[in-house]
């Protein structure tokens, strides 16, 4: 049995205790340090005179986590703190079982991380009974695959280019998976998918090869839409943005592709994708002339733009 852990009630101590467990449970030094282990007490909701019995796992966003860090324990964490703890933090609890999320996209307002009831336990019990982390310990990589399998379980199988894919779940994700398999056998008949990323990862599918043969000059500045298809019967490129929430094709999200594919002479369509009318009624008012709509919902279907054909690339000079 491992030595008990003394209950603290001075901050600086919990920071210690916490940063302990960490260590007890083999999690990497990088792991270990201020603002990893105020992240977790944040996700435990423990406050400075809490004990560690009252810790708890009630969902949570990493905005929130920021503000109850800074309430509770005195920290000066700002919102751009944000990728340093999805980062550094909330992706390695996650894959050693600490903590899970609730399946939504990462980009969703509604996502949310939680300690694992088994993770809160074992805090629950640290200055009562170590029997609680002897057996995390003890079945942590039982624990690590268990955890794995629910999130492989959510994920959603797509087919890109003939290659078996997954994206992580969410709305966003389930349009880019629409966008593959319906609108392009429908509107891009025998294309290729050049690039699409993923809420988790940014860069899932990424032709590096075939973009630099189009003349494609991409830096870690420039965001590529969501989807890009390339139709080499017609020498065609249809740059897609799927749209839940925010970034259809507007006038300057035109001018930053075309600035970025400068030097490619392939056609150029502009599609913005929805999942249904409700969220096309939304964004509407935005959307630059000459470009083209899809709609999941109804996937036999487009609407033009004006502009002087249905769907084809325009002129460079297009009017915006």
């Amino acid at each position: 049995m491992l030595e008990l852990f003394p209950y603290y009630f001075d901050p600086l101590n919990k920071l210690a205790a916490i940063k302990e467990l960490l260590v007890r449970i083999g999690m990497p030094k990088r792991q270990q340090n201020d603002l990893c282990c105020y992240s977790l007490l944040a996700l435990l909701h423990l406050k400075r005179e809490d004990s560690w019995e009252s810790a708890s796992n009630d969902w949570i966003r990493i905005h929130d986590m920021i503000i109850f860090m800074n309430d509770s324990y005195g920290t000066t964490y700002a919102e751009n703190t944000r990728e340093s703890i999805r980062k550094d933090a909330m992706h390695h609890f996650r894959n050693a079982a600490i903590i899970e999320d609730n399946g939504k996209a990462t980009n969703s307002p509604a996502y949310r991380y939680r300690v694992t009831d088994e993770f809160l336990l074992v805090v629950q019990n640290l200055a009562l009974d170590t029997n609680f982390l002897d057996k995390f310990i003890a079945s942590h990589e039982s624990l690590i695959e268990q955890y794995s399998s629910k999130k492989i379980v959510q994920r959603m199988p797509v087919k890109i280019n003939g290659k078996d894919f997954t994206f992580s779940p969410g709305r966003h994700n389930q349009l880019q998976k629409a966008i593959i398999e319906q609108f392009a056998p429908r509107f891009a008949p025998h294309s290729e998918c050049l690039y699409v990323g993923d809420s988790d990862k940014r860069d899932l599918h990424k032709d590096v090869v075939k973009l630099a043969q189009l003349g494609f000059e991409i830096t870690l500045h420039d965001k590529m839409p969501d989807v890009v298809l390339y139709r080499e019967e017609k020498d065609w490129i249809y740059f897609i943005e799927a749209v839940d929430s925010v970034g259809p094709m507007n006038p300057k999200r035109i001018i930053e592709i075309s600035e970025m594919t400068r030097n490619v002479s392939s056609g150029k369509i502009f599609i913005t994708a929805f999942l249904d009318r409700g969220v096309f009624k939304k964004f509407v008012a935005e959307l630059a002339w000459e470009t083209e709509v899809w709609i999941a919902d109804n996937p036999d279907h487009m609407i033009h733009l004006n502009g002087d054909k249905f769907l084809g690339p325009h002129q460079e000079n297009q009017n915006l």
